[in-house]
């Protein structure tokens, strides 16, 4: 596998540079260069970083570091069997419970939403910091999903960390994954109501929630960097005002107590599924 001249061992993070010193150096750094070639193009090419991952596994397996990102490039590459097992062989090897989410979705992935449930309601999420939480939160309500339990789905994601004032990416995920499944059991109204609220919170465009707004006001969304794409500006502005709309805090009290109605009273966030009822 080509690495680029640029790209030094040093880049890799502190705490799996300890790890690889078991190695001799110049394995090590080798190593250490295919770790950072899967950080350079996991989100654009998980692919190709799921052949540095291979590369780094046939040097060091041993090595958690290297388990871990192979599992998460496998993950990203759809490869969700090879994924499970290298995210398992590290959690063995450190006993973290770091991928917990990203190990239940691979169950999904596999065809086995009931897994995923069960992942979703272990001991093992106690452990978890809130983003974790919230992402096996959002797995959990996919895999109801795939049961085609709908309206558990939205239970699921009825939680106070709906109106969490974090800026935190989750804030985002979170309210999109909610407004999606509102969208599946037609509440189209609510759903473009918490598709604003994840634009509003979605500062990088990860979740594409603005043009679900436009989408569900029956409006048009042109890619701008699509070259083949119409210049029109005015369906921009129009996008953008639907977005701001959204978002908008009316202050109603009555409109408070209907959102406050359908979240979760349960302070403490920690079980995942265990008050959905089928």
């Amino acid at each position: 596998m080509f690495i680029p001249e640029d790209v030094q061992a040093e880049e890799l993070g502190a705490e799996a540079r300890q790890e690889l010193r078991g190695l001799p150096k110049t394995l090590a750094d080798e190593v250490a260069r295919n770790l950072v070639m899967i950080g350079r193009t996991v989100d654009e090419d998980p692919e190709l970083a799921y052949k540095y991952a291979k590369v780094a596994l046939r040097l060091a397996s041993r090595v958690a570091a290297v388990r871990e990102a192979a599992g998460i490039a496998a993950y990203m590459a759809g490869a969700y069997a090879e994924a499970l097992s290298e995210l398992r062989a590290a959690r063995r090897m450190t006993g973290s419970s770091e991928h917990w989410a990203v190990m239940a979705d691979c169950e999904r992935g596999l065809g086995r939403p009931e897994r995923a449930l069960q992942m979703a309601g272990a001991d093992e999420v106690k452990e978890l910091d809130k983003a974790a939480q919230i992402e096996l939160r959002i797995v959990a309500a996919g895999a109801r999903r795939d049961l085609d339990q709908l309206d558990a789905a939205v239970v699921t994601l009825q939680v106070p960390e709906l109106n969490s004032a974090s800026t935190n990416p989750w804030v985002a995920r979170l309210r999109f994954a909610y407004a999606d499944a509102l969208a599946a059991v037609g509440r189209d109204d609510e759903a473009r109501d918490w598709f604003g609220r994840a634009a509003e919170a979605d500062t990088t465009g990860e979740t594409g929630a603005a043009e679900r707004v436009a989408e569900l006001d029956g409006l048009d969304f042109t890619d701008a960097l699509d070259p083949d794409a119409e210049d029109d500006d005015e369906v921009d502005v129009d996008i953008e005002d639907s977005a701001a709309e959204a978002v908008e805090f009316e202050g109603d009290a009555e409109a408070e107590a209907e959102v406050a109605a359908e979240i979760d009273s349960d302070d403490d966030g920690d079980s995942v599924v265990g008050d959905v009822k089928d």
